[in-house]
């Protein structure tokens, strides 16, 4: 490996203390009597939430079971990279990059890096095994942040960089979920054939023609209608996303409300309950995060970065990506799948699962799927 050196997770006391002692002195305010989730983050989930994060959750603990994975930094372009690396069994692992997005972090991947680089000691076969890079994108958590905005486009070169240049490996597959999903397509469609085959779980990217035909019509129409609800938090970090960190920055609070209602109106869950899904210390790790690094304002940059990379449209000649695609379509996923045919113009798709539930953090909420679906896709690489 070049220019890389060992890092280890290792929050110094008196961050975890400033932390504690702002989520305690925190002001508590009103909401609606009727404002369940409706409005927002619910009031008292919020105070149930921060009571168990004062007295209750161990850092510690967490930290220690993010260091069961060898860490590494290396500098590309300038920025300072992190990333889990868990070389696999046996004696043909293939290389697999996982991307994770906003607002994830390398958390989402705790419960999934041992399974795809060690499947026999889970009651699976090493032929299935990944040798597994899982980074930091730049600007969020334990990476360095960019001199300016980045959008995936350019994320997706530095990740090239990371699996090439650094990591000596000569092809490889990406795979990703949010911002991760966008990343992998750009790896796809930009840096083949050393990214020799992608699998995704989220439809990000656009043709540049727009749907075609009635079903592919009424599926665009009625994805503009289901995402006015979610525009807000996109319009702003899209547009002015310096001007929400000032607030975010300073509070622990108000980092945690932002991403758990993201979590909570992303997820496939029982009726409102967010812990149907997630443990209070799943979701405090994620959030912790960004609060210990100080990147939320950074990692919401990506938003900004997209929008003046182009946005969605992956060619403005009507080009796909042509590398091997496989498709995790997950039923709750928050940017709601197309039709397969309009996936087909934008990527040679040679697998298409539908998946029976789960949402738009399938490797926190459905991992033994996601996982499956993946090895899947590697075996029918490996018949070509």
């Amino acid at each position: 490996m070049l220019d890389v050196e060992p890092f280890k997770i290792d929050v110094p006391a008196e961050t975890l203390d400033a932390i504690r002692k702002k989520v305690i002195a925190f002001p508590w305010h009103e909401m609606p009597d009727d404002g369940g989730w409706e409005y927002g983050t619910n009031l008292n989930y919020m105070k149930e939430f921060c009571d168990y994060w004062v007295n209750g959750f161990d850092w510690r603990k967490q930290e220690t079971r993010l260091n069961q994975f060898t860490h590494f930094k290396s500098p590309i372009d300038g920025i300072d990279i992190h990333f889990i690396y868990e070389k696999g069994s046996g004696d043909n692992p293939k290389p697999l990059i996982l991307s994770h997005g906003w607002p994830g972090s390398i958390v989402e991947f705790v419960d999934f890096v041992d399974l795809l680089a060690h499947p026999e000691n889970h009651g699976g076969t090493v032929d299935d095994a990944f040798d597994v890079v899982a980074p930091s994108l730049p600007g969020f958590g334990f990476s360095g942040r960019p001199p300016r905005p980045y959008g995936p486009r350019k994320m997706a070169g530095i990740f090239n960089s990371l699996m090439t240049n650094v990591l000596g490996y000569e092809t490889y597959i990406a795979q990703g979920g949010d911002w991760g999903g966008a990343i992998s397509s750009w790896l796809g469609y930009e840096h083949a054939p050393a990214c020799s085959a992608i699998h995704i779980n989220i439809f990000t990217m656009r043709h540049k023609d727009g749907p075609q035909g009635a079903e592919e019509v009424a599926w665009a129409e009625q994805f503009e209608k289901d995402q006015i609800i979610q525009n807000g938090y996109r319009t702003q970090q899209a547009t002015k996303p310096q001007t929400l960190s000032y607030a975010m920055m300073d509070s622990p609070v108000g980092v945690a409300a932002w991403i758990l209602e993201k979590m909570h109106g992303w997820s496939d869950l029982k009726g409102e309950d967010i812990e149907s899904v997630y443990s209070k210390d799943q979701l405090l790790t994620n959030i912790m995060v960004y609060v210990i690094t100080g990147t939320f304002n950074t990692a919401s940059w990506i938003y900004y970065g997209r929008r003046e990379e182009g946005g969605r449209v992956l060619s403005t000649q009507g080009r796909r990506v042509e590398v091997p695609t496989g498709c995790a379509v997950f039923p709750a996923e928050l940017l709601t799948w197309p039709p397969r045919s309009y996936a087909d113009r934008i990527y040679n798709v040679t697998q298409w699962t539908e998946m029976p539930h789960g949402g738009h953090f399938a490797a926190m909420e459905e991992p033994d799927l996601l996982i499956e679906d993946i090895r899947r896709f590697r075996r029918s690489l490996d018949c070509v």
